[in-house]
């Protein structure tokens, strides 16, 4: 379904000043100044360096598919060393394999690995302790299978727990039967030269001479432990408490609003805390909770072991398979540029900025360009982005790129032989993707083209080649190609009496501005001011280019006639459930439609910025800050953007930045959920289908476009198709191009 919501004031529009300069209204021309004009006032933003999060997967190599990973150590010298049920590994370059490189172990299966505070590497076998390190002086043979883990101390003790209790290697002597008062099975942490010890619910610290019990028992099983500064953090199966390390006493008492609260791994980091849980990563820091989880991130969710990195990053081993969520400093424009790369490499099909379709999930080699029912709409948007793109900095790439897609919107008109109706999308004859019912022969034995086009694809048209022509259009003959095109689609429009015609000669399903269709729904549905909108923005943008003195006409009689500007005026505030309208069967405004905010959004663009008369941009103005105001909360810059075009005083750039910055840099449609998280605070169900209270950045969401709700828990197709990234490209450079960044 292609809708909205929205209200109405009372004001008849002004024609006073019908004088014309080359087809043009004075009024219009005036109008049309003022607000470039307001859209210059905004200081701009700086794009200044940020930490971008992004994942790297290591490959596993072929010996160790199918393993089980058990433990991971950072060495001093850098090197990640893995244990498993296969024996030592380590990451070699980008890839997982088995360590052979020393000889005399490489036959050997190590039961547990540890680290001292030097990163020396020590390794457990079942009858012997030993490192690599220290010109291999360390080995200390061990009663047969009596240990099963280990715990490296700053001055160079070994600590052992086993089935058999507690031991330590001290001075190059076996010490057994240390602390009988601890149950057996307790796992270690070293700090310098204290050790922890901790078994079930409980906590005992060993400081070379004096065992002492640490705290009293934890509500929870302990799970995990690290220290940080003077604090103990202790993890356990329902959150952590962290402690004063030396007394015992609680700082703060179990804390469970996390995303997953059975913790398996701590990490302390310059940047926060970072926890493994059976459902993902996550690092706890002033500004908020970062969860990494789902395959955008790591190979699988089930944390096994973590290790600090650079920046700030960490390494985080699953059960099956070892991932680095890394850091690194870079800009928005930066940013951009990998997009725009991406989509260049693997996205562009006849013109179109397509999706992909991953036929082996998450593989890019298995990539495949397809046809969706909007080619046409998503393909604007991209056109529009690459527009701005050459009006911010003058890249003659990115306006050669905004052409070749137009050439590919100018086919879409072409190809069906009906004059002014731009099909969905095309395809060579036989590989159609989608809809398989809505598809037409082209005759010539090579092509197929996509009917039923909806008002989706024609709002995105104006949209898209409005910017081409304010920003690309250098020449005459340029600026006849797209006069030629809207011409032609307005004109089938109006000479339909407002209806988008298909080749069976009846309106499309949502193809229709008729004043009869859009007045018959009350002002508590939002097609009533979204079609208003629309039609007299294309009116406006039609009238501009060509000059035709029928699309003022006419616009003018529908705001006279038919009241189209008072829906325009009619708020959003007003849209609610309450309403017994259908079309064709279809309960319209039962919900709140958020496919519609996009569209109400880009028909604001033509609304304000080519206006008959000041009453219609202060029309346009309203709708945009109306909208705008009951949108805020989702951070959207794409709302933002249009909002500072259209007049808003303040259209909160930061936190359109925020949504950017924090935008992912994979875009494969992976499976997430946040569902089980305890770290949000979940919603009944409502009207505009808000599941949560918290906005979720969007590395932590969906991948999606603009037009869908961004307040959802649960979604994706398990890593089956990929986004291009002109979701973010469009808004950015609309801000470059406006100047509210820089």
């Amino acid at each position: 379904m292609d809708h909205l919501h929205h209200r109405q004031l009372n004001k008849q529009p002004d024609h006073s000043t019908d004088m014309n300069i080359n087809g043009y209204s004075i009024e219009s021309l005036i109008s049309l100044v003022l607000g470039l004009t307001i859209i210059c006032t905004h200081a701009a933003v700086k794009d200044t360096a940020y930490w971008q999060d992004r994942s790297k997967k290591f490959e596993i190599h072929p010996q160790l598919q199918g393993a089980k990973f058990l433990k991971m150590e950072l060495t001093r010298d850098g090197i990640v060393y893995v244990l498993t049920d296969r024996g030592m590994a380590r990451i070699f370059g980008e890839v997982l394999a088995l360590d052979k490189s020393f000889r005399p172990l490489a036959a050997l299966k190590p039961i547990d690995i540890c680290s001292d505070t030097d990163g020396n590497l020590y390794y457990l076998y079942p009858q012997a302790v030993l490192s690599n390190d220290k010109s291999g002086s360390f080995y200390q043979i061990l009663p047969e299978a009596h240990y099963s883990t280990i715990a490296a101390s700053a001055n160079g003790t070994i600590f052992l727990s086993g089935a058999r209790g507690y031991a330590a290697v001290v001075g190059g002597r076996l010490q057994t039967n240390l602390w009988s008062e601890i149950p057996v099975g307790g796992r270690f942490t070293c700090s310098g030269d204290d050790l922890y010890i901790y078994q079930s619910r409980m906590l005992w610290h060993w400081n070379g001479k004096k065992l002492n019990k640490l705290g009293v028992d934890q509500p929870s099983s302990i799970t995990s432990f690290a220290l940080q500064r003077d604090e103990a953090i202790i993890g356990t199966t329902n959150g952590y408490v962290q402690i004063d390390r030396t007394n015992g006493h609680v700082i703060l008492p179990q804390f469970n609003r996390l995303p997953s609260p059975h913790l398996l791994q701590i990490l302390p980091a310059k940047e926060g805390l970072w926890f493994g849980s059976p459902k993902g990563v996550f690092r706890v820091r002033k500004e908020g909770v970062d969860y990494y989880a789902s395959r955008r991130w790591l190979s699988d969710d089930h944390v096994i072991d973590l290790c600090e990195a650079e920046n700030g990053g960490v390494f985080v081993l699953t059960s099956s398979g070892l991932s680095q969520i890394e850091f690194y400093r870079t800009t928005l424009a930066e940013k951009a540029r990998v997009y725009e790369n991406k989509i260049r490499q693997r996205h562009i099909r006849f013109g179109f900025c397509s999706e992909l379709l991953l036929s082996v999930p998450g593989d890019i080699t298995s990539a495949q360009m397809i046809d969706t029912d909007n080619d046409g709409t998503w393909s604007e948007y991209y056109l529009a982005s690459q527009a701005f793109h050459f009006g911010a900095n003058g890249d003659e790439s990115a306006r050669r790129n905004a052409w070749e897609t137009f050439a590919a919107m100018e086919r879409l008109e072409s190809i069906n032989g009906l004059n002014g109706f731009p099909s969905r999308t095309f395809e060579r004859l036989g590989f159609k993707y989608s809809d398989p019912d809505r598809w037409h022969d082209c005759g010539d034995g090579q092509w197929e083209w996509k009917g039923t086009t909806s008002s989706d694809e024609i709002n995105s048209h104006l949209f898209g080649l409005a910017v081409l022509w304010e920003t690309c259009a250098k020449t005459e003959i340029e600026r006849n190609r797209i006069r030629r095109w809207v011409d032609r689609v307005v004109g089938h429009i109006v000479r339909n009496q407002y209806y988008l015609i298909d080749i069976d000669g009846k309106p499309t399903l949502w193809g229709r501005w008729h004043p009869e269709y859009v007045n018959s729904y009350p002002p508590t549905v939002g097609d009533r001011r979204l079609n208003s909108s629309q039609m007299i923005g294309f009116l406006q943008f039609a009238h501009h280019i060509t000059g035709k003195e029928i699309y003022r006409n006419k616009a003018y009689e529908l705001i006279e006639k038919s009241g189209f500007l008072n829906n325009i005026r009619n708020s959003l505030t007003r849209i609610d459930a309450n309403n017994n309208a259908t079309h064709q069967g279809i309960q319209m405004g039962d919900v709140w439609n958020h496919s519609d905010d996009m569209l109400g959004f880009i028909s604001y663009w033509n609304l304000f910025r080519y206006p008959f008369n000041r009453d219609i941009r202060n029309a346009a103005k309203f709708a945009t800050k109306d909208h705008w105001f009951i949108e805020k909360e989702e951070r959207n810059p794409l709302w933002s953007a249009i909002y500072a075009a259209n007049g808003g005083v303040k259209p909160d750039i930061e936190n359109a930045l925020w949504t950017l910055r924090r935008y992912p840099l994979d875009l494969i449609d992976w499976r997430i959920q946040n569902s089980h998280r305890l770290d949000i605070t979940r919603l009944s169900p409502n009207f505009r289908l808000r599941e949560l209270q918290e906005l979720l950045p969007p590395s932590e969401r969906v991948i999606t476009r603009w037009n869908s709700h961004p307040f959802v828990l649960d979604g994706g197709t398990g890593g089956q198709t990929e986004l291009a990234g002109d979701e973010f490209l469009l808004p950015y450079w609309m801000m470059r191009y406006l100047k509210v960044l820089e």
